[in-house]
């Protein structure tokens, strides 16, 4: 598959032709990376650019936008979200919805109400999740890069177990405008791409600061693609005690990359952090009690599928129960629970000290290194 950067330098017709080549690979491809897939329907299309595979959490103007969930099946999006804007403006177009797990829900992109996305590499294992479709496209050779969002590891973990590379931004620096939001202080939109230089190309086209989203850093933006260099030593800390739980075989497998790492000449310092149960702990608490939120609005009076007919409360609960899948039934629950009267101090508070825990940890650990290596779990 032509790379990102390759892509950019070709003509309109040279575009074109890549298209309709992606649209026959895409027809004879069975890993449901894309919803057109799973819903034998023609590939989504907006604009003439380079092709990029969106995920089904981002608004495109005038295309079926549903997070995979049954609630929002019929729901045309209006408008395009800031990031979809900054592709167009750099020449790339939205090029196919990738399945997801409902609304960002999961790691195995196996909730998604129209089907599970495969592993290209290997059907009987998981291509991970919630941007399963985005990373599982871009290992096919089905997509030439992708966008995904990341709350707790959607962008990095499905990117993993594909083989791409994935990557979160740091929260601000590119726009939640646009992005139905699962918990808002933990999501950021990510590149999934062929390599590292085509995820510096992408994550530069679509950062900046963007007045309609309050939660945008207003700083200086510097163009990361031009400071790669790949012969720059760095130092780089391992978090011993995230791995301590793993199975043997990830283990030596992590172990065996930290050695190429050192191999390669960058310095490996061993740190360890707070117990992975409590970080855990923390992030579910905080995600869900901010989708409890988040989701409140899709009721069936303003967006997508109604159900019910007897009445206003009969409309809520039955648009909710065939609307929701088991997952974010279950999340929205916990979210719910934990922000209730009683609870509220015992459990949302108590997490978010924790967050800032986590916080300071890192921060103490980057003062002595460029980045951190982890398990993602």
């Amino acid at each position: 598959m032509i790379t990102l950067k390759e892509a950019l330098t070709l003509s309109g017709d040279e575009l074109q032709k890549i298209k309709e080549e992606l649209k026959e690979k895409i027809k004879n491809d069975n890993t449901g990376a894309y919803v057109e897939q799973l819903t034998s329907s023609d590939i989504s299309e907006s604009g003439d650019g380079v092709p990029i595979a969106i995920k089904d959490i981002i608004n495109v103007k005038d295309w079926n936008i549903t997070c995979c969930s049954n609630i929002l099946k019929g729901y045309v999006s209006p408008y395009d979200a800031t990031v979809i804007q900054n592709l167009r403006k750099a020449g790339l177009s939205p090029f196919g919805r990738a399945n997801m797990d409902e609304f960002a829900m999961g790691s195995s992109t196996d909730t998604s109400c129209y089907g599970k996305t495969l592993n290209p590499h290997d059907a009987n294992k998981t291509a991970g999740g919630s941007s399963g479709g985005s990373a599982a496209a871009v290992a096919a050779g089905i997509a030439i890069a992708a966008l995904g969002t990341d709350t707790g590891g959607s962008v990095r973990q499905p990117a993993a177990y594909c083989g791409v590379v994935g990557m979160k931004p740091t929260y601000g620096r590119v726009s939640r405008y646009g992005v139905t939001a699962y918990s808002s202080s933990l999501d950021q939109v990510g590149p999934v791409t062929q390599n590292v230089e085509d995820a510096a190309i992408l994550y530069d086209i679509i950062a900046g600061h963007d007045e309609k989203d309050s939660t945008s850093a207003n700083v200086d933006y510097d163009k990361v693609t031009p400071n790669l260099n790949p012969d720059r030593k760095l130092t780089i800390a391992v978090i011993d005690n995230f791995i301590s739980h793993a199975s043997k075989a990830v283990q030596d497998g992590f172990n065996k990359a930290v050695k190429a790492l050192e191999d390669a000449g960058h310095k490996i310092i061993h740190k360890n952090m707070l117990d992975t149960d409590k970080i855990l702990s923390s992030y579910y608490i905080v995600a869900t009690a901010e989708a409890s939120a988040n989701l409140a609005r899709f009721d069936g009076v303003r967006y997508g599928n109604r159900k019910g007919d007897g009445g206003l409360k009969d409309m809520y609960v039955q648009t909710k129960s065939q609307g929701f899948g088991a997952e974010v039934q279950k999340r929205i629950m916990l979210g719910s629970f934990v922000l209730s009267s009683g609870y509220y101090d015992a459990y949302y508070i108590k997490a978010q000290k924790v967050r800032h825990l986590i916080k300071d940890e890192y921060t103490k650990i980057f003062a002595s290194c460029y980045f951190s290596s982890c398990i993602k779990r």
